[in-house]
């Protein structure tokens, strides 16, 4: 059995360090004031999706 090339845990580690960044850019980016509108807009649709339904269901009804 060969050994592991020493380089493959700075390959491990460059890669894991990439992704780290990555992700935190991704939350910076999310969290920017910027996108809040955009985001409450989408958190309400779900609401906004029940009350067409039971509007829907009131006018079905004899």
């Amino acid at each position: 059995m060969t050994p592991m090339n020493p380089a493959w845990g700075h390959i491990a580690g460059a890669i894991i360090l990439l992704m780290m960044f990555t992700f935190i850019g991704i939350w910076i980016w999310a969290w920017r004031k910027y996108h809040k509108p955009t985001f409450n807009r989408m958190a309400r649709l779900p609401m906004e999706d029940e009350a067409v339904a039971a509007a829907d269901t009131k006018e079905d009804r004899p």
